[in-house]
């Protein structure tokens, strides 16, 4: 398996010149790198005018590995060609470094580059990537690569450090200050145009002939193996290093690499907003930094999140009063470390009434909006205390806890939302802190415990009947001064007291039943099951010509066909018979088919738009401008992938295609409107219109749009 490093952007605060100056006392050797022992000039090249050098190294280096291993590869030291491509005139220095020794066992490169920061022209970025592909090692391979990983991330942590150490030698000898490359005034002599074309012949093989030509481009100075990474970037699109410290907390190198090509891996696939960088950093936390895993779980919130419009809940849903009034939980300000504080009153609440009175999807969305809320207050927190806060505390009181609570459809509905905020919310729970657990509690913890993730299990500390009072007790994370008074504390909690919900505020079970449904079918989003010759249809009628259909779904399972199909004459209403061949109905969603058996394409209907093949993980936003009045089937049909395209999987999909479950069975979440042509403002990047149900979307996302004659369309991975 090949193993990738992308570092963050680092920043010196020194102009590009003073950087170069300490970074060539690095050579011939390093006594901050003791694994650095020595390095010789291969070739060297100057441009006349002095704008461009070029210098190739062997680099020699004593890799911290077992004798044994050693012995056995049959080396002491390891080679490395480093190529440093530095011009003046752009203020740039690519560096390119590939093994020598081993090469056709063990594949080793990395791709760095100093560039002059671009908001300000006298700091410096440098940014770095590398990646490590082990063939074969004498079957020490997992072995070699643990070393390998080891030693580079020794280095990099040591990388900032060297640069700043020789700035401060160069600071002792008094020299602050190294001016910029300037053309020369004075053509420079035939003597010395000899002696660089003498250079320039002995470095054909390295330097392209374009490389002595004037006014070069550092582009130019590529290794015949490719041209380095683009890595000058701006603080919009490239993580700094310093930001990172300062918002999302100390990661380790490797760490920091897992981050940024998460993020990348997002930024290329999924053409809108991306989740923010704590939310991203959750999902690689939750998953030990495994990009693959966190990536498959994140995609899965995302689709989520955006099925149940969760983002907007703080805006557009209100609590009942109901909840408002028995629901005794709340925040109360924060703990030592800085943490939003999240107060629960389990013991004191009804939580029989509540589920009898509300139903288990009220509690769960008004669960959604306490973590959505604090997700906002770790945000502001972390602004007001000046480091990284992405968690709360939250206290839970026991006291009052009895078997009613063990009411079988209450811990149905609590098992229910620890699964939902489980999958959703990962790494936002810092501490837990269980005060007064009664007798009972432990046959709640036997239920409710194997849903709960091992990492955020170790978070619990449970306290029995007054023990949160001595050493080791409350007062250890949370400051005098806030403990509420409920605790015999000192400050006034405004968290509702709870009590018996009356019973003149309980549902009927239909009541229920239909609140639920109505609470999580508010979305505009309707969902599909595709199946293996059985598509889903929809059917549209158009009075006035030129008027304007647009769709927006999300394919999240399988690949599938999207077509546009016209047709002067009404299908028949799809029917329901024993078999299901019409319409089917699913736990996935319905499935529905419109256009007859017998119909022809070409004589009963019209295809007015190309069939667009949409692979799983894409969510597809477009518009058709209507030219007939009539019927339009707008049709999601199962795509067989040939099988020889199995083996050329684009790496975005090979991804996806891991989360499919059934190879017959496809699910598509969509939404479709009609609008006037008066109506219809603009593009697919903002799908914008007076009337219509868009706006809530591209408030979310924006997306690149493609023009196909009469439509538009635009399409992003997703999940």
């Amino acid at each position: 398996m090949v193993q990738k490093y992308q570092s963050p952007v680092r920043v010196y605060k020194h102009p590009f010149e003073l950087i170069m100056a300490a970074y060539e006392r690095r050579f011939p050797t390093c006594p901050l790198i003791p694994m650095f022992v020595d390095s010789d000039t291969v070739n060297e090249f100057k441009s006349e005018d002095g704008a461009i050098h070029v210098i190739e190294r062997r680099c020699k280096l004593d890799i911290d590995a077992p004798r044994l291993l050693k012995k056995i590869a049959g080396v002491d030291y390891v080679y490395f060609v480093q190529k440093n491509s530095l011009n003046s005139r752009e203020r740039t220095l690519h560096i390119e470094a590939h093994n020598e020794t081993f090469s056709n066992r063990v594949i080793i490169t990395e791709h760095c580059c100093y560039t002059v920061h671009p908001e300000n022209e006298d700091w410096t970025c440098f940014e770095q990537s590398a990646s490590l592909d082990i063939k074969s090692f004498f079957g020490f391979e997992s072995t070699v690569e643990k070393i390998a990983m080891k030693q580079y991330t020794s280095n990099i942590k040591k990388g900032k450090e060297i640069i700043e150490y020789y700035l401060r030698q160069l600071e002792e000898e008094g020299i602050t200050f190294v001016p910029r490359w300037t053309p020369p005034s004075i053509a420079p002599s035939s003597e010395t145009s000899s002696l660089c074309k003498k250079q320039a012949a002995s470095l054909a093989l390295v330097v392209p002939d374009a490389a002595q030509a004037e006014g070069l481009g550092s582009e130019a100075l590529s290794s015949p193996s490719g041209p380095p990474e683009p890595v000058a970037g701006t603080p919009d699109d490239k993580l700094d290093a310093d930001y990172i410290k300062r918002y999302l907390g100390d990661l380790t190198p490797l760490q920091e690499s897992c981050l940024i090509r998460l993020r990348q891996w997002l930024q290329e696939t999924h053409k809108g907003k991306i989740p923010k960088d704590e939310h991203i950093l959750r999902f690689l936390r939750a998953r030990d930094f495994n990009i693959d895993k966190a990536r498959e779980i994140m995609c899965q919130s995302l689709t989520w999140r955006k099925q149940h419009q969760v983002d907007y809940i703080l805006e557009t849903w209100s609590p009942p009063q109901v909840l408002q009034d028995y629901y005794a939980g709340g925040w109360h300000h924060h703990d030592k470390d800085g943490r939003p504080l999240y107060v629960l009153r389990l013991g004191q609440m009804d939580t029989k009434g509540l589920v009898r009175a509300l139903g288990e999807e009220a509690l769960l969305r008004y669960v959604l909006s306490i973590n959505e809320e604090g997700l906002r207050r770790c945000e502001e927190n972390t602004k007001v205390f000046g480091r990284p806060i992405s968690s709360w505390t939250c206290l839970v009181d026991l006291e009052g806890l009895n078997m009613r609570h063990l009411w079988r459809p209450g811990v149905k509905a609590l098992l229910r939302i620890i699964e939902v905020v489980e999958a959703n919310y990962p790494e936002t729970l810092g501490r837990l802190l269980i005060l007064r657990a009664p007798r009972v509690f432990p046959v709640l913890w036997t239920l409710v415990s194997p849903f709960i993730d091992d990492n955020t299990r170790r978070k619990f500390l449970i306290y029995a009947g007054n023990d949160y009072q001595g050493p080791g007790g409350l007062l250890d994370y949370i400051d005098k001064e806030i403990i509420p008074d409920f605790l015999s504390g000192e400050c006034m909690c405004e968290v509702p007291e709870g009590g018996l919900v009356p019973k003149s505020l309980y549902r009927t079970a239909e009541e229920l039943e239909n609140e639920d449904l109505r609470l999580w079918t508010e979305t505009i989003y309707q969902s599909a099951s595709v199946f293996k010759g059985a598509p889903h249809e929809i059917l549209i009628q158009i009075v006035d010509a030129s008027s304007v259909i647009t769709w927006d779904f999300d394919v999240c399972k399988g690949d599938i066909v999207f077509n546009i199909y016209h047709s002067k004459r009404s299908p028949q209403p799809p029917k329901k018979d024993s078999l299901g061949a019409h319409s089917i109905t699913s736990p996935g969603g319905n499935n529905v088919q419109l256009i007859d058996r017998v119909w022809q394409l070409g004589r009963d209907y019209s295809m007015v738009e190309s069939p667009l093949i949409c692979k799983e993980g894409e969510s597809v936003q477009g518009s058709h401008v209507t030219r007939w009045p009539g019927f339009y089937i707008l049709q999601w049909r199962f795509h067989s992938m040939p099988a020889c395209a199995a083996t050329n999987l684009p790496r975005v999909d090979d991804v996806l295609a891991s989360l499919q479950v059934s190879s017959h069975k496809c699910k598509v979440m969509y939404y479709t409107e009609v609008i006037g042509s008066e109506d219809f403002r603009g593009s697919m990047t903002s799908l914008e219109s007076s009337h219509s149900g868009f706006s809530q979307l591209s408030a979310a996302t924006t997306s690149s749009s493609q023009s196909q004659s009469s439509s538009m369309i635009s399409r992003w991975r997703f999940c």
